[in-house]
This record gives structure tokens, sequence and C-alpha cells, in this order.
């Protein structure tokens, strides 16, 4: 495993880290504790270090395995969770101090951690980036021991670039993948010179940079991939990356062929995020232990070749470009 400065948070993560929105089973289909704490604990072994939860995971349950492993190791491990998503209706008004600072100490008892070592914003309204009493709040419960460092979750570029404007802001948390490629951009450009943390989630684009899909594919209701396609529940770009199904499928047929000897082209997929020196991890999802050990294979390829990259470059320009490019 190789590790990466996460900006000024001053913390050294493993590259591939792991996002536990469905790790203790599949999307919206019930929680295994078993099987998340199985998980989380071949996580470590394989020298993971930072673990990204949510309070809104499996309503809680996510952030309370997360802990109980956590704690039962002897390693440091560092824990990120994030809070807002539990405001409904999720509106800017929503977001005030005292509701902020309720789901920070929930989750630190849900969790069982004596300090948090990353907050993050849950992907809030874009009007909550011009609230400074928001983000000066995170500053209070710093001083009082109960969060080391604040994050912001993101949707747009421009949440992100706005987010950063906040010093306290250490990390964003944000979809970059072959499918999602804006935010090596401008983004990337200034969160190098503000030395903030680049957390990449939606990696694979919910399954489909694998290569596994077909037309044939489908999901269970429960599943954001049947559900939320059109952003029914919330921003359609977390679905897929926001393109649409069959569109998605051509694009992975071009990639196939660009890389005929990998079957499973997650490994490929994470290791052009990899490339980007920016980048600090990434923390793609595991709901069996095979999907784990397939993202940590990402860290043993070579990086792509500059006509490898040239040709990811076009399929994305040729299939995706005109459907995401400009919308997040």
């Amino acid at each position: 495993m190789q590790y990466r400065k996460l900006g000024k948070t001053g913390l050294n993560v493993s590259e591939i880290s792991l996002g536990t929105w469905q790790v203790g089973g599949k999307w919206g289909s019930g929680f295994d504790d078993s099987l998340a704490e199985k998980i989380i604990n071949e996580a470590i072994d394989s020298g993971i270090n930072f673990i990204d939860t949510a309070d809104v995971y499996e309503a809680g349950a996510s952030e309370a395995a997360v802990g109980r492993v956590v704690k039962s190791r002897s390693e440091e491990i560092y824990v990120a969770t994030k809070c807002g998503r539990q405001i409904n209706p999720h509106v800017n008004e929503g977001y005030t101090t005292k509701v902020l600072r309720k789901y920070v100490e929930d989750s630190l008892k849900n969790s069982g951690l004596e300090c948090l070592d990353l907050i993050q914003l849950h992907c809030p309204p874009t009007e909550v980036f011009y609230r400074p009493e928001i983000f000066e709040l995170f500053d209070r419960l710093k001083d009082e021991g109960k969060i080391k460092n604040l994050g912001v979750s993101v949707e747009k570029v421009e949440e992100a670039l706005k987010g950063m404007e906040y010093p306290n802001v250490t990390t964003v948390q944000i979809i970059f993948n072959m499918f999602r490629q804006r935010p090596s951009e401008l983004f990337f450009e200034q969160a190098k010179k503000k030395d903030v943390g680049i957390i990449v989630r939606v990696p694979l684009a919910s399954g489909l940079l694998t290569g596994k899909f077909s037309s044939n594919s489908t999901f269970e209701k429960e599943d954001h991939r049947f559900f939320n396609r059109e952003g029914a529940a919330f921003d359609k770009g977390e679905t897929f990356s926001g393109i649409p199904f069959e569109l998605g499928l051509e694009a992975v047929e071009e990639l196939k062929k660009l890389f005929p000897d990998h079957k499973n082209l997650a490994p490929v997929a994470l290791r052009w995020i990899l490339d980007f020196p920016e980048v600090s991890c990434i923390i793609p999802g595991a709901s069996k232990s095979e999907h784990l050990h397939s993202n940590l294979e990402a860290t043993e390829l070579p990086s792509l070749t500059s006509e490898q990259n040239q040709a990811v470059k076009a399929i994305y320009e040729k299939y995706i470009k005109k459907e995401v490019h400009q919308l997040w």
C-alpha cells in the first residue's frame, strides 16, 4: 500500500481507502454487521488506514460498525464521517449550527469514538457554502476536542471551489472517474495551491467502470441504480455518474477494447485516478471481500501510458462529455 498526504490535515492516508455506503450488504437491502466488520477488518489488514462513513448510511449502522472495528484494532485508523443529509427536506434553511452540532455529537456517540478525525458537510445545497457561520461552528467543535478536521463533500466543482475559500476546510470529497473528468481541470489546480486534500468517491461510476454490466443487468428496487437514475431521491450524478446507462455501456465497450487484458476494468479505472498526483485517496465501496481485493489491485498496476490516457480522453469526449461535463 502506498500512502499520500491528505492536504493540510497532515495525515498520511492509504491511496486506496474504504467507503462504507454499502459495506454491510447490497444498497438498500438491510445491513449485516458481521459482513461489515469482516470487510473493514480485511481492509485494515491490507494496509487501509482511512475509512469514510456517514450518519445516514444504514441509519447509523455503518458508523457504529466502523467504530467497533477501529476500537478493536491496535493500528491507527483515521475515521471520516459526514453530517447534514438527515435534514428533511434537505434545503439550505434546514442547516443551522444547532442542528449540525447535534449531528456531530450523535456521530461520536454512535461510533463510540472520542474525536472524529474528519467531519464533512454531506453534499449540502449550494447556498450553504455562502454562510460563514456554518463553517465557523466547526472551529468551535475543534476547540472542544470533538473533531480534528473539517471537510466538504460536494456535487459540483463550483461548490468545491467555494468551500475551499474557508481556511478551515481541509479536504474536498468529489466524484471523479473516467466518466467524470472535469474536476481535474481548475479544481485540482486550486486544491493543490491551497493544500486541500482530495478524496475521490464514486470512482467506478456505480459499477459501470467494472465492465461487468450489460443491457440485461437488473438492479433491486431498493438499489439507487434502479430508482435514482433521474435523481428521484438525490442528485442523479451520484448514480452512474449521471450518465444514461445504455450510453455508459457503449463507452465501456470501447474501454474493453483499449484494455483487452483486463476482464475486470475496476483496477484500471482506479489506477487512472491514482495517476493524478493531486488525489489524496480513493474511497471505493465493497459489499464483498472480492470487491475489496479487486480495488486493491490498482496499487500494483503500472501507470497508464500517454497513448492509453489519450484514448481514455477520446472515449470520454465522444460518449460522455456532452452528458455530464458542465452539469457538475
